[in-house]
């Protein structure tokens, strides 16, 4: 049983085929890829045996890509990015953006279009620094959700000041009346 080498008894499909026909696996146990393929079956069976066909894998690079890394190599944009977030734009994507406008004014040369890109940049992103309060640079959450999370951080603030104001609490048991309840923290 340790020396049998079952990838080379036919393919996975006439396995699976031969347990269905055998009774081993039930019909609702089959894989959910089996019926797909025994309607479209490949041109050429998977087999073990079959050579790789030597595809060469064609670079793809988009006009893009080229300034982007550029700016990547040269000057790490420091910023956090929220996936969840699609109303703002990433710095990279501003700072493409920028480039290709100005690009398509073509008034200059490559190398000044980027460091004009780049001062550009920096002036947008310092006046959006400039006019954010601290309530815009927080992300948009309903009323409902802010009246939790202030009630949430209140009462842990209460709690820990009763806390420091009672005695110490014995070593052996630990205090789990203060804290926030993080279920309310991230319920959408």
């Amino acid at each position: 049983m340790a020396q049998s080498r079952l990838e080379k008894i036919g393919t996975i499909f006439t396995r699976v085929q031969g347990l269905l026909r055998g009774g081993a696996m039930k019909t609702e146990d089959k894989p959910i890829w089996y019926d797909v393929y025994a309607a479209f079956p490949p041109k050429l069976e998977p087999r073990f045996d079959r050579p790789a066909p030597e595809i060469p894998v064609r670079k793809i690079f988009y006009a893009e890509d080229v300034v982007r890394a550029k700016l990547h190599k040269q000057n790490k944009p420091q910023e956090t990015i929220s996936l969840f977030d699609n109303r703002r734009s990433t710095q990279s994507q501003q700072f493409v953006q920028i480039y290709q406008d100005l690009k398509a004014q073509g008034a200059l040369d490559e190398q000044r279009i980027y460091e004009t890109a780049l001062d550009l940049l920096a002036e947008q992103r310092q006046q959006s620094r400039l006019q954010a309060s601290p309530e815009e640079s927080l992300p948009e959450l309903d009323t409902e959700s802010k009246i939790q999370l202030l009630s949430d951080f209140k009462e842990a603030v209460g709690s820990q000041q009763t806390n420091s104001s009672s005695p110490a609490p014995p070593k052996a048991k630990k205090d789990t009346s203060v804290g926030i309840n993080i279920d309310s923290l991230f319920k959408d």
